[in-house]
């Protein structure tokens, strides 16, 4: 697999999380550190699918962990502060691309039986490829995200 065009996506979220004038979201949604939380426990989620198909066990993905505040919470809480969290999601990011990139093509077709919730919907219940769960952050998961990042900017 090639993440060539997820560490891009990734380059410009990440680039859009550094910004100090980030404030919260208008629409109550979650604030620039529940965001990166977020991204952190989906990237270490599909990093360990990854894995475990590669070690031939037979996983699943489920995306609920990454949507619970409290688990936001506590990612949040782990870090001193948004460069921290920043860093936590650079040094992932890393992990997954390095983990995709080593994804033989076999590998990269197995089907994960996956749940996806999106606005307290059921966005997708059904198999995806390894390669279409990773694939997916760079065509549309990671740039929504920073378009949220982007409308955290508080005006001046």
């Amino acid at each position: 697999m090639d993440t060539t065009a997820l560490q891009a996506a990734y380059d410009q979220l990440l680039d859009a999380a550094a910004s100090p004038e980030l404030g919260e979201a208008a629409d109550g949604g979650w604030n620039a550190d529940q965001l990166l939380a977020h991204l952190l426990s989906i990237d270490a989620g599909i990093t360990a699918v990854a894995l475990g198909v590669v070690a031939g066990s037979r996983p699943t993905f489920d995306n609920r962990v990454s949507l619970d505040r409290w688990n936001l919470a506590r990612i949040v809480a782990e870090h001193a502060d948004r460069a921290a969290l920043i860093d936590s999601v650079r040094r992932t990011t890393e992990v997954l691309c390095d983990v995709g990139d080593r994804l033989t093509d076999a590998a990269a077709q197995v089907l994960v039986p996956s749940l996806l919730v999106s606005n307290e919907a059921v966005a997708v219940d059904q198999p995806l490829t390894l390669e279409s769960l990773i694939g997916g952050l760079a065509a549309d998961h990671v740039p929504r995200h920073t378009q949220q990042l982007l409308e955290l900017r508080v005006a001046g």
